[in-house]
């Protein structure tokens, strides 16, 4: 077997592993913040692992190479519209949704505001 082949397809099974773990995640999480952040994991864990094992499967088999640049082109070009897109999104429907206070969130210490707070 192709160690190529090996590599994309444990990323494969990574990347289905990862979107387990946070539909468990988007589940068991109450807080809209923590729900935030499993739906972030399975966006990035569960889209680009295995969008970059495809394209190291695409370039390990025997296919003519304008198929096999095809298939990569396509996997790694999506994969890194995923990440950009996952990041930007998350952090807008974040602070959506803290500023319409529908979501509020569970601070334990803020210290931010110990800082900006005036004295006396």
């Amino acid at each position: 077997m192709n160690i190529g082949l090996i590599i994309g397809l444990a990323l494969a099974y990574l990347g289905a592993a990862l979107n387990i773990i946070g539909a468990v995640g988007l589940h068991r999480f109450r807080e809209f913040y923590r729900r935030l952040h499993a739906a972030t994991v399975v966006n990035i864990g569960g889209t680009f692992y295995p969008l970059i094992g495809l394209g190291i499967v695409a370039a390990s088999v025997d296919w003519p190479m304008t198929l096999k640049m095809y298939y990569i082109g396509i996997a790694v070009t999506t994969a890194l519209f995923a990440a950009f897109a996952s990041a930007a999104g998350s952090h807008a429907l974040a602070r959506g949704a803290y500023r319409s206070g529908e979501a509020k969130p569970q601070v334990w210490a803020d210290k931010l505001e110990e800082k900006t707070k005036p004295k006396g």
